[in-house]
């Protein structure tokens, strides 16, 4: 049976919007997905259903399909997404009218069921499997529309149409999952936020969105249309696999991946076939995304010229402190400033000031109209880089588990029947953390570098946690790295992770180690007010410092 060519054209809430057309026109396709969700997405969605109950989909993707679904529908490609939201019937409905609009018929099945009636929170949804992906497609839909689905799901349901896989083909299930995450992000493993960027063959500017060629075995080969940006290594492949993952058993509703097992190999240019994935079973619950509103918040920044910055400094946290009260003030000094600096803003530092409160006239203009009055009466060369303002709501992020028998996964069917989804039978605890010693290492002599010369890093948000992914580029280096890059050493080289729990995983067919680090991100990215709220750049933050590292490894291509 020939391989399943699904691309992807979105990978979040405001990805390229060219990027569907571009797909569609680039070359043979089977499905074309579209990944719309995150938890802040839902956040942004639940807000939007508030001021209209007929909304809680990404409006978004029906401007995108108004120039494409005619496309779609001549060259046989199905598409996927899960831009329904909080409101995939809705979606369904929505395209339905563009459908006769644009005079097109086309059948639509939708999934739903992943929304949970929590009365306490904003939103609350299930994150569901592909079976029902799959029950849509089996019956005959051009366009499949979802809620919460897991990301990867939307390559999986597919998969599991063409083959006939059940959920006894845990192997395979395990191989298409690693597809999916890997195509999820978009350009992300195309060479977009990529370490290395300098060294992809157009700089990075603008990389071709994914394709992964799905195999009867669950094996796969990424890769992209021809003359697109960016390039399809093992190396790019290997960073977006390391996004926003834990430990070697990534859980998911069908099955759970045993990282550890995945093999990549360079197939030709542009074609990393991705191999030997093997699966267990599921857990017998369902993650949980909720979002509630946690109250409101503002933030000022004032800059700091020159000398005495910790004095002026603690002369504007004492003069806001008696201003607005200490409740809910929070006080970053960023040391941005270069001594001797010869302009103004190299020898500033920024002092960032935020306040949270359910209060809204509090954390509004009485707080930032308190950071503005003190312009002719604080530190001298006192300025502000914003004018008061007010406060907005932030979104607060938890995750808990339902068992999977407690959720109605339904497909609804383009005939419109509804099509209950049965959970596995077969379930399995998840495995527990269990740390790896890492080995000892004699690094020989050394010289002072930059860590990123020899790895590469990839790093993102899980809720309040981040995760953080680092590979060798080299199996000299690797033999290093292991060794040498431990929780303790994470903790010198990142101070803000040393308080807190840090989980440690290490992936051996990767050369790679993965952090998990539990709590950096506090409430989640809505509620966030680190500067890097999801952690985006906590990867090349780490591959930007200095350390001492073997003298006689050599920075460049892998071997």
């Amino acid at each position: 049976m020939t391989a399943l060519r699904v691309g992807n054209a979105s990978g979040f809430y405001g990805d390229r919007l060219s990027a569907w057309r571009e797909m569609l026109d680039g070359g043979e396709l089977d499905v074309l997905t579209g990944d719309y969700l995150a938890e802040l997405t839902m956040l942004i969605l639940g807000r939007d259903r508030m001021r209209d109950s007929s909304l809680g989909y990404a409006k978004t993707f029906l401007r995108q399909l108004e120039g494409t679904l005619g496309t779609a529908l001549e060259r046989g490609v199905r598409l996927v997404t899960n831009a329904g939201g909080l409101n995939p019937a809705g979606l369904a409905a929505a395209i339905g009218a563009l459908a006769d609009r644009l005079g097109l018929t086309v059948r639509i099945g939708y999934v739903e069921g992943d929304a949970l009636a929590r009365p306490d929170a904003l939103t609350a949804n299930a994150y569901l499997g592909a079976f029902g992906i799959a029950a849509c497609l089996d019956a005959g839909a051009d366009v499949v529309v979802t809620g919460r689905v897991t990301d990867a799901s939307l390559a999986v349901g597919p998969a599991i149409s063409r083959f006939g896989w059940t959920r006894d083909d845990l192997d395979a299930l395990a191989g298409a999952t690693v597809a999916g995450h890997l195509i999820e992000c978009g350009a992300q493993v195309t060479g977009g936020n990529f370490s290395f960027f300098t060294e992809l063959p157009d700089g990075g500017h603008r990389p071709g969105f994914p394709i992964a060629e799905i195999h009867a075995d669950g094996s796969s080969v990424l890769t992209k249309h021809p003359g697109t940006g960016g390039a399809v290594t093992v190396e790019t492949v290997t960073a977006q696999l390391l996004y926003e993952v834990g430990g070697p058993a990534y859980l998911g509703p069908d099955v759970v991946i045993r990282l550890d097992t995945v093999k990549l190999a360079q197939e030709g240019p542009d074609r990393v076939r991705v191999s030997g994935v093997r699966g267990t079973p599921p857990p017998d619950t369902l993650k949980v995304g909720v979002n509630n509103l946690g109250g409101f918040r503002n933030s000022m920044t004032f800059v700091l010229c020159g000398l005495d910055i910790p004095a002026k400094a603690a002369l504007v946290r004492g003069q806001l402190e008696e201003a607005v009260g200490k409740e809910g003030l929070e006080f970053t000094l960023a040391r941005t400033d270069h001594p001797d600096a010869a302009d103004t803003e190299a020898a500033s530092a920024l002092l960032h000031v935020h306040l949270r409160d359910g209060d809204k006239a509090r954390a509004g203009r009485a707080f930032s109209s308190a950071a503005v009055e003190l312009a002719l009466a604080s530190y001298p060369g006192c300025t502000l880089t914003t004018l008061p303002g007010d406060a907005t709501p932030y979104g607060v992020f938890t995750a808990d588990a339902v068992p999977q028998d407690a959720v109605a996964h339904v497909a609804v069917l383009p005939d419109g029947t509804r099509m209950p989804i049965a959970p596995p039978e077969r379930t399995a605890a998840p495995p527990a953390y269990e740390p790896v010693a890492a080995p000892e290492v004699d690094a020989g002599p050394t010289r002072r570098a930059p860590l990123g010369e020899l790895v590469g890093a990839r790093s993102g948000d899980k809720g309040g946690d981040a995760n953080l992914g680092v590979w060798a580029r080299t199996d000299a280096t690797w033999a290093w790295l292991r060794g040498w890059l431990t929780v303790a050493r994470l903790a010198e080289l990142l101070p803000e992770t040393g308080p807190l729990t840090v989980e440690r995983h290490e992936l051996p067919n990767l050369r790679a180690v993965n952090f998990v680090i539990r709590g950096l991100l506090g409430q989640g990215v809505a509620a966030s007010t680190r500067f890097d709220p999801q952690a985006k750049a906590l990867g090349e933050l780490l591959r930007s410092r200095i350390v001492d590292r073997p003298a006689d490894l050599t920075p460049g291509v892998p071997s």
